[in-house]
């Protein structure tokens, strides 16, 4: 029976495939995570908390929800202060911080915009100067050895970010300046300020609050003691003793799956939290070789979450009735939130042109993209007009659209890209069928990480756009190992084959869409030797500096709306950079063969519950609804 189901599977993913009109395989979009290579396998030891009486790879099913698509590769540590862990499930301080194991303050609700207590008692206030953060612990939160979470818990993690420092502390000393606690429930976040005495950035001090964890004094001492005061120690400890606050730990790790399991004792339950425990005990992620493997997985009901791109998901449950289902029941399935983008590099030569950069931009085929390299897992730019915003009705909200609708393109513009070249002299002057500027052929390559498929074809199609109206383009796909170590060098000149160049966006957080301006436009990052952050094209543009700098002080909404409509003016006109498609935050395909009660488009929850996966800031909420199909 197993066989024959296995061989079901298989005949479905590849009609998956064949169904994707020349999408040249189910696309690896971001294998391994992209900081953190996996070096190391954890033991299998479980957590000190509770020894394993189940064996890992035999879960009872109606006890554990399955998950894919975020671990790839063998865990590496359990470390909160480190982003090295390979660590997927477990570890993520971002907009929407991960937090199964490790507790921020507040989650972030994509949906809405707000920030819920999680840790926290209650809203946080600013003072009337707008220049320090208060907010109190809630009393009933306590730390996985028993002992309450503290004010002096978030205010230890803090000093310790700057004192040794870690990336957390890197990314945010200049925006906090300290964290105290005043008694044993109060924290006050203090702003650093302008020479004006105004707060730096707002916005960068009330995202701290939701995107990062608040690590127990107690265990991070025993931490600094073993590292004997060594950042190079304590960010490389692989921590299999930490202490934790969230509702699952550590059960079993090995390079074929990660497996962790419900702490019953979680403060969580108490009245003034969730008032239960999360419903399933295991959250098993099995670490799949691509995601193909991860599709057949999926349709088999070996995984309850996907959190992969899996090629014309529709055709699970239009085609053979299975009962798999996205947060939205029609194309493009998912909320966009993100916008993988092709940067320019100005140093290639006819790149510093912007009617280069802007004709192939114009030029590129977007709807043979998205249905293609998505299948139409993403909404057209018909649809959603191209900007810096992604399609949510709240950032769309945040400029004057007609304003830029005349620097606006959806593609395919062969006729208008060529009357731009012609226009600027960049013709071509010796027949052989491509341009010249200044006597010298227009040739670039375009790239992006090898295996990342659906990101491979969508640079094949800006490479097929070049062709039509005259430029050179052909592709590479270094490893990604390799790539992203040239790429995020941004304090040397891209060398020889970077020319046009994928990278990703900022989705959904409390800083946006100004985070995501910021990340695309702001010279601040130009010369960073590790720049994860953005702007990878090294574009500078004063005007932009200036308006991206001012924002965050910004409370006029009038007052905004013109600073972002004229940051998208910018951008539109200058083109550093071009939207390829929309993305979900996080790709979030269910098989309710075993759990239902995943969130969807209206299904009625308050405050929504956003489709990232059960793990991510608010989303979490979404195990605490979940039902067995067969009780």
């Amino acid at each position: 029976m197993k066989k024959i189901l296995y061989v079901l599977s298989l005949l479905i993913i590849a009609s998956m495939i064949l169904t994707a009109c020349g999408t040249p395989a189910p696309a690896a979009t971001e294998a391994p995570a992209m900081t953190e290579a996996p070096v190391a396998v954890a033991t299998e030891a479980p957590a000190a908390t509770e020894a394993p009486t189940t064996d890992a790879n035999s879960l009872p099913r109606n006890e554990t929800l399955y998950f894919n698509g975020q671990q790839w590769g063998p865990v590496v540590g359990w470390n909160p202060y480190s982003n090295s862990n390979n660590n997927a499930l477990a570890i993520a301080q971002q907009d929407n911080a991960r937090v199964i194991m490790f507790e921020t303050p507040y989650l972030y609700n994509m949906l809405d915009g707000q920030q819920y207590p999680l840790l926290a008692d209650g809203p946080y206030t600013w003072n009337d100067a707008q220049t320090e953060i208060t907010f109190k612990i809630n009393a009933a939160a306590k730390w996985s050895d028993g002992t309450p979470v503290t004010a002096e818990d978030v205010a230890y993690t803090w000093a310790t970010h700057i004192k040794y420092p870690t990336p957390t502390g890197d990314a945010n000393k200049d925006v906090i300046d300290t964290i105290e606690a005043t008694d044993a429930q109060t924290v006050v976040v203090k702003a650093k300020l302008d020479a004006d005495g105004k707060t730096v950035n707002p916005l960068l001090v009330q995202a701290y609050l939701s995107s990062n964890y608040v690590i127990q004094k107690a265990w991070t001492e025993t931490l600094e003691a073993r590292a004997g005061g060594d950042v190079t120690a304590l960010l490389a400890d692989t921590a299999e003793d930490v202490v934790y606050s969230g509702p699952y730990h550590k059960f079993f790790t090995d390079d074929t799956k990660v497996v962790y399991v419900r702490d019953d004792n979680y403060w969580g339950q108490d009245a003034s939290m969730w008032g239960k425990l999360p419903s399933p005990k295991y959250l098993a992620h099995t670490i799949f070789k691509d995601n193909a493997a991860g599709s057949v997985a999926l349709a088999q009901g070996e995984v309850d979450v996907s959190q992969q791109f899996n090629s014309n998901i529709q055709v699970l449950w239009l085609s053979y009735g299975l009962p798999v289902s996205t947060y939205l029941p029609e194309a493009p399935y998912g909320i966009g939130a993100s916008l993988p983008t092709a940067f320019f590099n100005p140093d290639s030569f006819g790149l510093d042109n912007v009617a280069v950069r802007k004709a192939i931009a114009m030029a590129v085929d977007y709807p043979t993209i998205i249905a293609n390299a998505m299948t139409n897992q993403s909404a057209t730019f018909d649809q959603v007009p191209r900007s810096l915003m992604n399609p949510t009705a709240g950032e769309q909200a945040t400029y004057d659209q007609t304003a830029v609708a005349d620097l606006q393109w959806a593609g395919n513009d062969i006729e208008g890209a060529t009357k731009l070249l012609d226009d600027a002299g960049i013709t071509d002057t010796d027949g052989d069928g491509w341009r010249e500027l200044d006597g010298q052929k227009l040739s670039y390559v375009a790239t992006c990480p090898n295996g990342w498929s659906d990101w491979q074809a969508a640079i094949e199609i800006v490479a097929a756009a070049g062709k039509k109206i005259g430029i050179d383009i052909t592709t590479n796909y270094p490893e990604w190992s390799v790539y992203q170590t040239v790429v995020t060098k941004s304090d040397a000149p891209l060398p020889e084959g970077y020319d046009i160049f994928m990278m990703w966006t900022d989705g959904a957080g409390p800083t946006q869409p100004w985070g995501r301006i910021r990340k695309l436009m702001s010279s601040e990052f130009i010369g960073m030797a590790s720049n994860w952050n953005g702007n990878w094209g090294k574009y500078s543009n004063p005007a932009a500096d200036e308006l991206i700098k001012a924002i965050p002080g910004m409370t006029d909404e009038a007052e905004l709306k013109a600073a972002y409509t004229e940051l998208v003016k910018i951008y539109l006109t200058d083109v550093p950079s071009f939207t390829l498609m929309y993305r979900p935050q996080a790709f979030h395909a269910v098989n309710e063969s075993v759990w239902t009660g995943f969130p969807h488009d209206g299904d009625g929850t308050t405050p929504p519950v956003p489709p990232l996966d059960l793990t991510d800031g608010w989303s979490v909420a979404g195990l605490y609804n979940l039902t067995l199909v067969n009780p």
